[in-house]
């Protein structure tokens, strides 16, 4: 096997990429016929690509590859769309011609950080504030019932039964 040139990292989307990457743009995410003008799709994709290289927030994308909000919008519409996968099915496929794909050894990479604000849980969550047990007792905020749906009068009975295992 051959040694294949090592290409440098990609910023910015070469001329001769540029040019299978717009017919990919054309066929997937043509221009309207109406409404404001869309941004220009290379600064769009370079922008894009500064995004996930670097890290950054969307609202601190360079001023160079236009406004970030329509650069964003640019990326979710893509990706709706279905352009990432065809781009990627055109590069791979570039990349097979070289001879650069070792197809028998691939790896994924990924990163894992905390959820911020305690992540997604699919359980129910506890609410938070006034206490739940409070509610049990007389003297409670509400006042009109305690325990389990007894009178408030019997509110005390009702907790010292309990406490000694015995039912009211």
């Amino acid at each position: 096997m051959s040694k294949i040139a090592e290409m440098d990292t990609i910023w910015e989307v070469p001329d001769e990429l540029w040019a299978e990457i717009k017919q990919v743009l054309d066929e997937l995410d043509p221009p309207r016929m109406t409404g404001r003008p869309r941004v220009d799709q290379r600064r769009a994709l370079d922008g894009i690509i500064y995004r996930l290289r670097s890290s950054c927030q969307w609202n601190h994308l360079p001023e160079k590859f236009g406004s970030d909000s329509s650069v964003h919008r640019t990326f979710q519409r893509w990706l709706e769309s279905g352009v990432f996968e065809r781009v990627w099915a055109l590069l791979v496929e570039k990349c097979d011609e070289l001879g650069a794909v070792q197809w028998e050894w691939q790896a994924a990479d990924g990163s894992m950080g905390k959820a911020r604000s305690g992540g997604i849980s699919p359980a129910r969550t506890r609410r938070t504030g006034y206490p739940q047990s409070s509610r049990n007792f007389v003297g409670s905020r509400t006042g009109a019932r305690a325990g389990r749906g007894a009178p408030a009068a019997a509110g005390r009975a009702y907790w010292l039964t309990a406490m000694a295992g015995r039912s009211a």
